[in-house]
C-alpha cells in the first residue's frame, strides 16, 4: 500500500467541486497551506451566467481538436461587490469566461437529490432550480472558504517538480489583472475546473464548405442563450428538425414534442442548396441554422507537460484510478470527471478520498493494482467517451462505495465527528428511488408550463416512493 502525506494543496477551480474540496481538506486539520485558484472574478465556476458572451477563440468548424488553451478573460462591468473587481476609469470590471448556461435554463435535477448534504435550498425555490438560484446557493455554500481564492489567477502550467512517485508540483500562475506570472511548489494538485470548455463540432463531409458559404449559421450549444434568435428559422437540432444518434439521458422515453421531425446523424452537408442529408436519406434544404448539442473534450491544456500524457483525443483522461487519482504520480488528481452523475454529491464523496488521502489516513494501492483497474474500466466501458460513463444504478454504487471507503480510515484526534472527520454522503433507498425517477420526475414538471415555478416538491407531482420499482438492495452492492 502507499500512503501519501501532503502539507501544501494547489485547488484548480472555484466552481462547486473546488469549494467542496476546501472544506474536507480543512476539515482534515493537516494542511499548512490550501490555495484555490480561480480565474473569474467570483466563485460559483459555470454557474456564473454569461448572457452577452456568445464567441470565443475556441470555437472552429468543424472543431476537433481537445487541447484547448489558457484562455484571455473578457473584462466584464460589474455592479456587486462581490469577486475581485477592480475600478478602472471609474467602472468596476471583473474577470469572465464564457459559460455554457443559457437564459432559461433550470436544473435536470430535483434540489433534494442535487444539493450539498449539510446546506438547505432556499424553501421559496422551485423543484427544479433556475441557474441564477444554484449560483446563489454555491455562493452561500462557499462563503466560509472564500478566503482562500486567488481570485482572477489562472493556472496556466502544472508540471512535476521532482521524480518521486509521491512528489511535488511546480504550478505556474498568472495574475490576469496585471499579466504578472508566479511559480510555486505544492505538495498535491487538485483539477477542479470542469470538462464544458472545449466543445465538440464533428468534421461532416460538406461543412467546412457550408460554414464558409454561411458564416455564423453553425453553432454549438454552449453558445445557445434564447430560443428567441432562432425565431421564424428552420434549424437543425431544435426546436424544428431533430438529428440525433440517441435518446437523451434525462428526457423520459416516449415523449413526443410535434414541433420536431427526428433523423438520423447528419451525413453530409449540401452547400449549394444551404441543405444537410441526414443518414437515413432524409434531405432538408434552406436551413437556416444548425445548432450541435454534440458535447465537449477533456481539455486540460495546463497539464500537457505531464508524462504519461492525461489527454489523447479528448474523450476522456487517461491514467485514472477509480476515475480520480493519477495512477503514474498519485499527487494530483480530479474531481467529478464523471457524467451521468449528480455533480455536487459526487464531488463531496470523492473530495473525502482526497483529504484523507493526502492528510496520510487513507492508503492507496500500488501503482500495479491502479493500473489494472483502468484496464478492467477499459474492458468494460471501452477507451473511449463512456469510460467515464457511470449510468444508473452504477452512480449511486460509485457514490457509496467513495463514501465507504472515505470512512474506512481510523479517527484521529482532535477532529470532528469523535476523530472521524466530515462525513460525507451516502445514498439511501430514497435517493435510489429518486435518482431512477428523475427523468419522469422533470418531464412531469416541464408539463406545468409556467405552473412549474410553483412546485416545491416531488410529491406534488404525483410522485412518492414505494409506488415505483424498489430496488432489490441495489443502494448496497459495491462495484
Amino acid at each position: 500500500m502507499v500512503l501519501l502525506r501532503a502539507r501544501t494543496v494547489a485547488i484548480v477551480g472555484a466552481g462547486p467541486s473546488g469549494l467542496v474540496a476546501a472544506k474536507y481538506f480543512r476539515a482534515e486539520k493537516a494542511f499548512d497551506k490550501i490555495v484555490i485558484f480561480e480565474q473569474r472574478g467570483r466563485i460559483g465556476g459555470i454557474w456564473n451566467y454569461t448572457p452577452d458572451q456568445r464567441d470565443e477563440d475556441l470555437f472552429t468548424v468543424p472543431q476537433t481538436d481537445p487541447a484547448g488553451r489558457n484562455q484571455e478573460p473578457t473584462w466584464r462591468e460589474v455592479d456587486s461587490q462581490d469577486g475581485e473587481e477592480q475600478e478602472q476609469n471609474g467602472v468596476k470590471k471583473e474577470a469572465s469566461f464564457l459559460s455554457p448556461l443559457y437564459e432559461r435554463l433550470e436544473t435536470n435535477i430535483p434540489r433534494g437529490l442535487m444539493g450539498f448534504q449539510d446546506l438547505d435550498w432556499p424553501q421559496d425555490s422551485q423543484l427544479f432550480p433556475k441557474h441564477e438560484t444554484v449560483l446563489e446557493y454555491i455562493e452561500e455554500y462557499g462563503r466560509d472558504v472564500k478566503h482562500m481564492v486567488l481570485f482572477e489567477t489562472q493556472v496556466v502550467d502544472v508540471r512535476a517538480a521532482d521524480q518521486e512517485y509521491g512528489g511535488r508540483w511546480r504550478v505556474k500562475s498568472r495574475n490576469l489583472r496585471s499579466g504578472n506570472e508566479d511559480e510555486e511548489i505544492y505538495d498535491a494538485v487538485i483539477v477542479a475546473n470542469g470538462h464544458f470548455v472545449v466543445p465538440h463540432v464533428p468534421d461532416i463531409p460538406g461543412i467546412k464548405e457550408w460554414n464558409a458559404n454561411y458564416p455564423g449559421a453553425i453553432s454549438h450549444s454552449k453558445y445557445f442563450r434564447k430560443p428567441e434568435d432562432f425565431a421564424g428559422k428552420k434549424v437543425v437540432v431544435k426546436p424544428l428538425l431533430w438529428s440525433s444518434r440517441s435518446v437523451s439521458f434525462f428526457n423520459p422515453s416516449k415523449v413526443i414534442d410535434p414541433r420536431k421531425r427526428e433523423h438520423r446523424p447528419i451525413a453530409r452537408f449540401l452547400p449549394e442548396s444551404r441543405g444537410v442529408e441526414f443518414e437515413d436519406g432524409a434531405i432538408e434544404h434552406d436551413v437556416d441554422a444548425v445548432l450541435f448539442a454534440t458535447g465537449y473534450y477533456y481539455s486540460l491544456p495546463f497539464l500537457k507537460h505531464v508524462e504519461p500524457a492525461l489527454i489523447t483525443d479528448g474523450s476522456h483522461v487517461h491514467h485514472t484510478y477509480q476515475h480520480l487519482f493519477y495512477a503514474p504520480r498519485p499527487t494530483i488528481s480530479f474531481l467529478v470527471l464523471n457524467q451521468r452523475v449528480i455533480p455536487f454529491p459526487m464531488a463531496e464523496v470523492q473530495s473525502a478520498v482526497l483529504a484523507r488521502a493526502y492528510s496520510g489516513r487513507l492508503p492507496l494501492p500500488p501503482l500495479a493494482e491502479m493500473q489494472q483497474w483502468e484496464e478492467n474500466a477499459i474492458a468494460e466501458n471501452g477507451n473511449g467517451k463512456n469510460f467515464h460513463l457511470l449510468p444508473f444504478p452504477r452512480d449511486g454504487q460509485y457514490l457509496n462505495k467513495m463514501s465507504d471507503w472515505a470512512m474506512m480510515v481510523p479517527p484521529r484526534e482532535g477532529l470532528e465527528n469523535d476523530g472521524k472527520g466530515r462525513i460525507p454522503p451516502r445514498w439511501g433507498k430514497w435517493e435510489f428511488w429518486c435518482r431512477d425517477n428523475f427523468a419522469a420526475i422533470r418531464g412531469a414538471f416541464g408539463a406545468r408550463g409556467e405552473e412549474r415555478h410553483k412546485v416545491r416538491s416531488i410529491e406534488e407531482l404525483g410522485f412518492v416512493q414505494g409506488k415505483e420499482r424498489e430496488h432489490q438492495g441495489e443502494e448496497n452492492r459495491i462495484i
